[in-house]
């Protein structure tokens, strides 16, 4: 049951969990994109921007949300290295959840409640990043493989 004594759970896994776990899922997409020669901007959070450090814009709302722009992913169209492209974010945070529980395992780190929250909510944006849905003008990671497989095109295809 939730009580008085979980309000700084709740608002230690929205105001800094959640982000990094955003942060950690933007960094794949961006890194399969430079990867593959591309040019990306991250962006965490929602509303006006905050700051700039280099490609990665900070907004107001920080723990609402995130994404990349795709600003050119034109030196390889080869569908395999844009679906790499969608799906990194969703081996990025699944290479931290293994990764924080190998290093369970080994006893090189303790079990916290951080640790719990930070596995809870990667897992979360696996699922929900590989649904393949609309998100109105723009389709979940899932969407966006799936249209790859089907070669169909949409919107906001990175190759456009």
């Amino acid at each position: 049951m939730f009580g008085f004594n979980d309000i700084w759970k709740f608002f230690f896994s929205f105001f800094l969990v959640l982000p990094l776990v955003t942060i950690l899922h933007q960094l794949g997409h961006m890194f399969f994109a430079r990867l593959f020669g591309g040019k990306v901007n991250m962006h965490i959070g929602s509303g006006k921007i905050l700051t700039k450090i280099g490609p990665l814009h900070i907004r107001r709302l920080y723990f609402y949300d995130g994404w990349c722009e795709y600003i050119s992913l034109t030196k390889h169209r080869k569908r395999w290295k844009l679906i790499l492209v969608y799906l990194g974010g969703s081996l990025f945070n699944l290479a931290g959840i293994l990764l924080l529980n190998g290093l369970i395992l080994i006893r090189e780190i303790e079990p916290s409640i951080f640790l719990y929250q930070y596995v809870y909510f990667s897992f979360y944006f696996v699922f929900f990043s590989l649904f393949p849905i609309w998100h109105g003008e723009n389709p979940s990671d899932g969407m966006a493989v799936w249209n790859l497989i089907r070669n169909k095109p949409f919107k906001n295809n990175p190759t456009m």
